[in-house]
């Protein structure tokens, strides 16, 4: 830090299991992405190349090198893993990330069906050898899955190794764990964690609110998820209460 401050609460540091920062890569520059690890590289954990960006992304595998020299994990997002499995070319989406030398990836199933023991299968054999992410949530609006469906699929995948779930949300913040109006489902997150520890799950929660409500709720290391480039530094002010909305969050009573 720049300077001495007292009653600033304690962040988690890297390699983080909890407190985690997630940014989504929409298609930034080479020289942007350089720009941002100088800046944001100790507050960010993992960076997704989002939905199937990487396919046409210039200079992919200099952009994924600047990152990880960065102390960050890329990734591919998940939406490029459905790509393939669609096209039944899983064993071509193994090449990918070998090609890539990718050493996280994403298994989700937000566009297309996938049977959950089929999903869990994706996920324990990807486990053998990445760290996987597993997404849990709909990207249709119209798709309301109910409380129990959530818990009893997140700790499927965790049990079939996924090293974090994933709550979808989108980078608009408005399906999923939210409503369409970007409102919080708040019932529905509140009885997930009476069957899941929070440090699981990585919230997708691209909006302000949506961040404050959930480090009200669990902490200055909440684990968030679809933070947009331009979002980090406010975040983690936001998260150690030098922001309005969390100012009195941390002070001693």
């Amino acid at each position: 830090m720049n300077f001495s401050l007292s009653q600033i609460p304690e962040r988690t540091q890297k390699p983080r299991e909890n407190g985690i920062t997630m940014v989504m890569d929409k298609g930034v520059s080479l020289r942007e992405a350089e720009d941002f690890c100088s800046v944001c590289g100790d507050y960010v954990d993992l960076i997704k190349l989002g939905f199937g960006s990487a396919y046409v992304t210039p200079h992919l595998k200099e952009k994924i090198a600047v990152y990880r020299e960065a102390g960050l994990m890329p990734y591919f997002g998940g939406t490029l893993f459905e790509a393939f499995i669609i096209r039944n070319k899983f064993d071509d989406f193994r090449k990918l990330l070998d090609e890539y030398n990718m050493a996280t990836v994403e298994v989700s199933d937000g566009s297309i069906t996938l049977n959950p023991e089929v999903k869990c299968e994706y996920i324990a054999t990807l486990a053998k050898d990445f760290t996987v992410l597993s997404e849990v949530g709909s990207k249709d609006a119209e798709v309301v899955i109910p409380p129990y469906k959530w818990i009893e699929l997140m700790k499927q995948e965790l049990s079939a190794g996924s090293w974090k779930v994933i709550a979808e949300a989108r980078e608009g913040g408005n399906v999923g764990i939210f409503r369409g109006n970007g409102e919080i489902r708040g019932g529905l997150i509140e009885e997930i964690l009476t069957q899941l520890p929070s440090e699981k799950i990585i919230w997708e929660a691209p909006n302000k609110q949506q961040q404050v409500w959930f480090i009200k709720l669990l902490g200055q290391n909440a684990n968030f998820g679809n933070i947009a480039f331009n979002e980090v530094i406010a975040l983690e002010t936001t998260r150690i209460g030098l922001r309005g909305d969390t100012f009195f969050q941390f002070l001693d009573k």
